[in-house]
């Protein structure tokens, strides 16, 4: 199994959370298809510990949600990995917000080049942006966007009464990496 020997950031998952997601990830992989597991080989998987390391910081995600009449819409969002999880934020009034009030499954994907592609399919949980639940999304925020927009980024952050804070909670994670 591929590990990722520098680590990019800050990494937050405790143990307990890490054997979790090797948990997911292992029996995500055990269940793949035969053409998928053709191409996410044990040479090009990585495990928890790596995973996390390499995604540190702020991560573009493709985000897929469903329609009433079960037509899938993605957008991109700002997400982070946080605890094992991603999670990103959005208006309570987006439709993609409205989508997963009435419809919480949901699919992410990362795939930043042809070496690195993380996905991951689930359910929604929903949190009001400035609550109690969202510290460290809104401190990944704050760390990824003060240093390039100033200060005027945590007056936006701070004003976002109507903001929704939405982690991934992922029955499925499929991860592929190779070394470039």
């Amino acid at each position: 199994m591929w590990q990722v020997s520098a680590v990019l950031g800050a990494v937050l998952e405790t143990p307990p959370e890490l054997d979790r997601l090797q948990g997911l990830l292992d029996s995500s992989g055990a269940g793949a298809g035969e053409h998928l597991r053709s191409i996410i080989t044990d040479e090009r998987r990585l495990d928890a510990p790596g995973l996390c390391a390499g995604l540190t910081g702020m991560r573009l995600l493709t985000v897929a949600t469903v329609t009433a009449d079960g037509r899938p819409l993605t957008g991109p969002v700002d997400g982070y990995f946080l605890h094992g999880a991603f999670w990103f934020s959005t208006s309570s009034h987006s439709v993609r917000a409205r989508h997963l009030s009435a419809r919480p499954v949901i699919s992410v994907n990362h795939v930043p080049d042809d070496h690195f592609a993380v996905s991951a399919h689930g359910s929604a949980t929903v949190f009001p942006f400035l609550g109690p639940d969202t510290n460290e999304l809104r401190q990944a925020m704050l760390d990824h966007y003060l240093p390039l927009q100033g200060p005027s980024f945590r007056d936006w952050l701070d004003g976002l009464i109507d903001g929704v804070a939405v982690r991934v909670d992922a029955a499925k994670l499929f991860v592929f990496h190779m070394s470039s």
